[in-house]
């Protein structure tokens, strides 16, 4: 969708929703809270954004859906998580359910889906088992054959949904020795089923996210149609893992609303605020902690960004992308969210206040990100499993791999950029060695080099050490796969287990990062609305990536902070999303209960 069709789209969003803040607009915080204390499941707002056509824009358009780009729809849950988690992550799990039919199923069953999820169907995606977790090859819940269809028995635990959908896909074995090509994916009607044959289990309390219905089921012997049967028997398996692969791109949207919104009512406070004659802002300290959580969520932006866009240029790769964002983004702004806390100080622990207490909420909810559809020892092993090779291909590429990444890179970065067709099935389990973003890292840095000596001024000086600072992020890498052989020579098979080999993973998962950032300054840089592009943004949040590696590196210059501070006002005084996006807000009312 062009650039100016979805900032349209989002500002229809945001004005049909209103100003959180206002106890009058259709989705405000204080009822977001009411239901969060209550643990309620929000039906009003699920119902109420079904009304509008939220989940269309996450179901193909060639089965009646109004999906076309997947970033669509995951923008819009952004805007929708920056009021309520809980609400967006019961969106997303229907959606998600969805995915398994998306991927391997005929014309019929995806036309039969999303015509149900338009009627208000509510899907839940069968896939976790108590005793097995993320070990998908072991999990128990059987389907046997039988003239015409399957029975399905067995339990699914810890699934999002689990009691108020109406509709499942079940991940259950259909060979008796399990492994690989053990599994195949259902789709079951639960109105269907015989009285008895359903057994919804107990909802479980959480420590966020407390409105979710997070339960499971217990099936016995239910029948369900060989129609029911998505894709080829045996292909269970590969179906859950590109699924997930789906939602861990689209997972980091949480995370990045839940701080969008603690950076807002933070800055409420700080803006308004005075002591000892100063605004809070104005307070060096504090200043330069809004902007290094400012820095921090702009990285992770561009991490996002790149990610849920590679679903579409480079689904072959899409094994790497959605591990490093699935990892790196909840980590990293778990992180910035107590940054955010030490700044707006006792009022993040007032469970009562009309302003501030969404902020204790959001910090509550932001780690389903982490730890949803594969948590970080998950996604961390993933990248390890592939690490030699991603190494070496940055390393020493073959000339047409360079090419093809620098073909791709304006596409996987740059906003305004069409995409292609989003084609789930062609995601592959491996990238062998493929990441475009390092290798096309080397291009955008030229790139880059060509703004500084094009900028004027301190833009000039900031891109020129924005230039030196990623070399040397990248120039990492050399580290990294030495210490990687070494580790092989020294432990021999055993080092693929070893936690010397996790932390290596989260090194590349840095390199990614850094180059994440690189590529959206120079790719995005034409397309973005004032005050970005920022040369000194781009600078903080590689200085801020760099520190990841020396936490006790020097902090940047006033200078620096100083700008930095004035592109984070002139989004927080236009009211945009704190995003490469910028998309319009809801208009604000009045602040005067944030200044006390």
């Amino acid at each position: 969708m062009p650039k100016a069709d979805l900032t349209e789209l989002a500002r229809r969003l945001e004005l049909h929703l209103g100003d959180p803040h206002d106890t009058g607009s259709r989705m405000p915080y204080a009822r977001v809270l009411e239901y969060d204390e209550r643990e309620d499941y929000p039906y009003e707002f699920v119902n109420l954004l079904q009304r509008w056509g939220g989940l269309d824009h996450s179901l193909p358009r060639a089965q009646g859906g109004k999906a076309g780009d997947v970033e669509i729809g995951f923008n819009l849950m952004r805007l929708i998580a920056r009021r309520d988690p809980t609400t967006a992550t019961a969106f997303i799990i229907t959606s998600l359910s969805f995915m398994p039919a998306w991927i391997a199923g005929t014309d019929e069953q995806k036309r039969r889906m999303v015509d149900a999820v338009q009627r208000g169907t509510r899907y839940a995606w069968g896939l976790s088992e108590r005793r097995h977790g993320s070990d998908l090859t072991a999990n128990e819940l059987t389907a046997e054959k039988t003239d015409g269809g399957w029975l399905l028995t067995g339990e699914k635990w810890l699934i999002g949904n689990g009691r108020v959908s109406d509709g499942l896909s079940v991940h259950a074995r259909t060979d008796p020795r399990g492994g690989p090509g053990g599994y195949s994916v259902f789709v079951l009607d639960k109105r269907s089923a015989p009285a008895g044959s359903v057994d919804e289990l107990p909802r479980e309390r959480m420590h966020g996210l407390r409105g979710l219905d997070m339960s499971g089921f217990r099936l016995d012997r239910v029948f369900v149609p060989d129609s029911a049967l998505l894709g080829r028997p045996g292909q269970g398996l590969e179906i859950a893992l590109k699924t997930s692969q789906t939602a861990r791109a689209l997972i980091s949207g949480i995370a990045l609303s839940a701080v969008d919104t603690g950076l807002r009512v933070t800055l409420d406070f700080t803006e308004g605020r005075e002591v000892f004659g100063t605004t809070v802002s104005d307070i060096p300290y504090s200043r330069r902690q809004l902007t290094e959580c400012f820095a921090d969520l702009m990285v992770a932006d561009a991490v996002s960004l790149g990610a849920v866009r590679a679903l579409q240029v480079v689904p072959e790769q899409t094994s790497v992308w959605s591990s490093v964002v699935k990892y790196f983004v909840p980590t990293l702004l778990e992180r910035t969210f107590s940054q955010l806390n030490v700044v707006l100080g006792a009022r993040f622990y007032l469970r009562d206040h009309p302003h501030y207490a969404i902020h204790q909420k959001m910090l509550r909810d932001l780690p389903v990100a982490n730890f949803a559809d594969g948590n970080t020892v998950v996604n961390l092993k993933n990248i390890a499993l592939q690490l030699e090779g991603l190494l070496a291909m940055a390393a020493g590429p073959e000339p047409a791999a360079r090419a093809e990444a620098e073909e791709r890179a304006p596409v996987l970065f740059g906003i305004d950029r069409e995409l292609p067709l989003y084609r789930p099935w062609d995601q592959e389990l491996f990238s062998r060695g493929r990441d475009d973003a390092l290798l096309a890292a080397p291009a955008a840095l030229d790139r880059l080099r060509g703004l500084a000596g094009e900028a004027e001024r301190e833009e000039r000086t900031w891109l020129e050490r924005s230039v030196a600072v990623a070399e040397e992020l990248l120039g990492h890498a050399v580290s990294v796969r030495e210490r990687l052989a070494a580790l092989k020579a020294s432990l021999g098979r055993a080092h693929g287990q070893s936690a010397e080999l996790f932390d290596l993973a989260k090194e590349y998962c840095l390199l990614h990062a850094t180059a994440a950032c690189v590529h959206t300054h120079v790719h995005s840089a034409a397309a973005l609305d004032d005050p970005l592009p920022s040369g000194a943004l781009l600078l903080l949040q590689l200085e801020r990536l760099r520190r990841h590696l020396r936490p006790h590196e020097a902090v940047t210059d006033a200078a620096v902070v100083d700008e930095v501070m004035r592109v984070l006002r002139h989004l927080y005084r236009e009211n945009r999303l704190f995003s490469y996006w910028q998309f319009p807000l809801a208009e604000r009312g009045d602040l005067s209960a944030a200044r006390r």
